[in-house]
């Protein structure tokens, strides 16, 4: 990789940090994520923790961060004993998915204290009721966009 290019990467993965942390992600995180999406991977902690210049406690938690959300798992590399992480085949389908799930999940969680109210008052209950609303819009939303990607022909 030439230097230049070498730079570039290197700006697309801060980039990349800089991008999902303002999602809430924690930076460390958000830059194995820019890495994994830049590369694919595999690549080990030792690598992870080189390539970002970050320690390996950090390679550990936000990998272990980044594996519970569905975009990268563990790999084996022939030969080799330490653990490899690679991004999963379908890891954007796989978010979608976690977020209706989550949506569905704060709908019905709003379905629910409205009934469980004594009487709520008219603004609270429209005020209920539209955030109910829009949640299972946005899990019917992100189903549907999953499905798309998930059926459509690649590249």
């Amino acid at each position: 990789m030439t230097n230049e290019a070498g730079k570039a990467a290197e700006d697309y993965v801060e980039c990349m940090g800089l991008h999902f942390e303002a999602d809430g992600l924690p930076r460390i995180a958000s830059r194995i994520l820019g890495l994994f999406i830049l590369e694919g991977g595999p690549f080990s902690f030792a690598a992870l923790a080189d390539r970002l210049k970050i320690s390996r406690a950090s390679v550990s938690t936000n990998t272990r961060l980044l594996a519970q959300m569905g975009v990268i798992e563990r790999a084996s590399v022939a030969g080799e004993r330490q653990d490899y992480f690679r991004m999963v085949d379908a890891p954007y389908v796989c978010l979608l998915y976690k977020m209706a799930d989550r949506a569905d999940k704060a709908a019905r969680m709003t379905e629910k204290i409205v009934a469980d109210l004594d009487q709520p008052s008219a603004g609270a209950r429209r005020r209920l009721g539209a955030f109910s609303e829009f949640q299972h819009a946005l899990a019917t939303s992100a189903r549907r966009l999953a499905n798309s990607i998930r059926t459509a022909p690649s590249p």
